[in-house]
């Protein structure tokens, strides 16, 4: 590991707004807070662009970032020290263990700007709106608190479309491309390093608002896998 990583690593160790797999958090985050704001969460937040970002335009609630990746952290959390900004905490971690750092009904809002979009069929239970990942959602988020994906990814855009489909979700917002909307949604205007990236290639950025109902059968999952192999396959054929 580079000396600029150990450096940073050693940093948020001390930095109060980072809680590095904490144990004894849920619950807590108004007393963490010092308020009763309502609480957002960023996951895989990266460096912290859109909790920093969305901190700054909203100074009346709270944020949260999560991801596992410290030497990025790092980043977003230093510039909320220099900033004052008192409203944003950094959690790391896996997402994976997320109900673990809240108690029902905590968080009010969940971001997901730009997370991997894991292409593969055989790695789409990665992907951060896969029902394996809304279940633990589920046990956090208030009734009828919304979920965000911003994107690049057409597959990514497509499968989220199709989890909400299959599984009666609540869908209140869908942008093929938010040139469209940034007028009306300011949030979206906030850029992470990966938007910057462009990596999709597609020329154009998805958006999905959401919110989950019902207890997202598990008996669905197969159903759904099925037609992400289908998409694969589709796709695959057409580039051939």
């Amino acid at each position: 590991m580079g000396q600029k990583k150990l450096k940073r690593f050693a940093e948020i160790a001390s930095f109060a707004n980072v809680l590095e797999y904490p144990t004894d958090i849920a619950g807590k985050w108004h007393d963490h807070f010092g308020n009763h704001h309502p609480i957002t969460l960023e996951l895989a937040c990266g460096k912290g662009e859109y909790s920093v970002g969305l901190a700054t335009l909203h100074p009346e609630r709270n944020y949260i970032g999560v991801d596992i990746k410290g030497n990025r952290i790092w980043v977003g959390a230093k510039q909320c020290i220099e900033r004052k900004l008192t409203n944003v905490a950094f959690i790391r971690s896996q997402i994976g263990l997320i109900q673990n750092y809240f108690v029902a009904k905590e968080v009010n809002e969940i971001w997901l700007p730009f997370p991997d979009p894991q292409l593969r069929s055989s790695k789409c239970k990665r992907r951060l709106t896969h029902p394996e990942f809304l279940r633990k959602y589920q046990q956090i988020l208030s009734p009828g608190g919304y979920i965000h994906l911003k994107t690049d990814s057409p597959v990514l855009y497509r499968f989220t479309k199709t989890v909400i489909e299959l599984y009666g979700l609540e869908l209140f917002h869908d942008s093929d491309d938010i040139r469209d909307d940034v007028k009306q949604i300011p949030e979206l205007l906030i850029k992470t390093h990966y938007e910057g990236l462009d990596i999709a290639k597609s020329n154009r950025i998805h958006y999905l608002k959401f919110a989950l109902k019902g207890n997202l059968d598990p008996a669905l999952d197969a159903v759904l896998l099925e037609r992400v192999k289908d998409e694969e396959k589709s796709n695959e054929e057409e580039t051939d």
